[in-house]
């Protein structure tokens, strides 16, 4: 049986471009899809001064935009989840997340009287007014672009990586795939350290007061984090409940396998438990912009047709695994992939979903209200 993770895989994606090096980058890719969810992505090929530009414009909007100009853009705003969130405005698991944050994706038009509830995610995005950050569209949509070939790269590694043919995955796509970017704050807070031999309780209260994201698993198929500062607080878990240190490595993105991806592909590929906790007093803010790749929101729930041996492989990883966090994506629920999407997105943002959705929040608080007395 494969042991519980203590740190993360590195594969240079440059390896998957050489066909003398793209066997031994599959078989290391299965080994981590199947027991870890969580790698870092080296030699991507992203330009070093695309990265540089992202990263001063990540802390340009935090640090130079006005507030008034913020709330020109909020999120609250629109019906698409799209745009700027306050510091303790999103909720995961069922505590806020304190972090300030500007939610983008990649262009789409206002959809149309008749189509699906859940297609209000597709969208123009709000951008942050040129007259301050002139820079900064051009530099996010150059970053998206880009991001969306890697994703997609990858997804048909991925696919290679557990048997099947690389366009496996082609068929979850839309022609004019969106794909989504935050760019994330996270305050310093002060909170002490915690003292040794305290109790369960004591300690939950801790990690709640430094949550900068709660423990969660991403939803769609892949997602790609670029570290924009240099402190420790991205942390994956392993199978005994142990939080491992994603720590910043120059020149990496920090791929997690998203939930849309471990249903897809009947669990072969691991989902895993992550959170941020906030840096501390003196430390300074830490920034982070993580990328998430699309799938279409009218996809259907259905396994792909993974190999047998592979299916052996999955059974014997699943007993290191940890799944104590919601899965987004049950089968039966819904129908597609959207209405999961757009429900979870109301969760997490009450008060887009009390302006807009207030019909769907009712519902969602009515099922958390059963659960809580169950």
């Amino acid at each position: 049986m494969a042991q519980p993770f203590t740190t993360l895989p590195i594969l240079p994606l440059s390896q998957a471009l050489d066909p003398n090096t793209k066997p031994q980058f599959l078989a290391d890719l299965r080994s981590a899809l199947l027991n870890v969810g969580f790698l870092y992505l080296s030699e991507t090929g992203l330009p070093d001064q695309l990265i540089k530009d992202v990263i001063r414009e990540c802390g340009q909007f935090f640090e130079k935009l006005p507030l008034e100009e913020k709330e020109n853009i909020e999120m609250k705003n629109e019906k698409s989840f799209l745009g700027w969130s306050r510091v303790d405005n999103e909720t995961t698991a069922f505590n806020p997340d304190h972090r300030e944050q500007l939610d983008l994706s990649t262009p789409h038009p206002i959809p149309g009287p008749a189509a699906p509830l859940y297609h209000n995610l597709l969208a123009p995005n709000q951008w942050p007014s040129p007259a301050y950050l002139p820079k900064f569209r051009p530099v996010y949509e150059d970053y998206m672009r880009r991001m969306a070939h890697i994703s997609t790269l990858f997804t048909s590694l991925i696919a290679e990586a557990i048997g099947l043919s690389p366009d496996a995955f082609t068929k979850f796509f839309d022609d004019d795939q969106q794909h989504k970017l935050k760019i994330v704050k996270y305050p310093e807070v002060d909170v002490p350290d915690l003292p040794a031999g305290a109790s369960e309780l004591d300690k939950k209260k801790w990690e709640i007061k430094r949550q900068g994201v709660g423990p969660h698993k991403d939803s769609m198929l892949t997602s790609y984090l670029l570290q924009a500062s240099n402190q420790l607080g991205l942390q994956a878990q392993n199978a005994r409940g142990e939080w491992v240190d994603c720590k910043p490595i120059d020149g990496t993105l920090v791929v997690a396998i998203g939930q849309g991806m471990e249903a897809l592909t009947d669990g072969v590929c691991a989902s895993t438990t992550h959170r941020v906790l906030s840096p501390r007093k003196g430390e300074g803010a830490r920034y982070s912009v993580p990328f998430f790749q699309g799938v279409s929101y009218d996809a259907q729930f259905e396994a792909m047709d993974v190999p047998q041996d592979v299916l052996k492989l999955r059974d014997a990883a699943r007993k290191a695994r940890r799944d104590d966090v919601e899965f987004t994506f049950v089968k039966g629920r819904w129908r597609h992939l959207g209405e999961a999407t757009l429900m979870n997105r109301i969760k997490s943002h009450p008060d887009v979903g009390e302006r807009w959705y207030p019909k769907e929040l009712a519902q969602i608080r009515a099922q958390q209200a059963a659960a809580a007395q169950a």
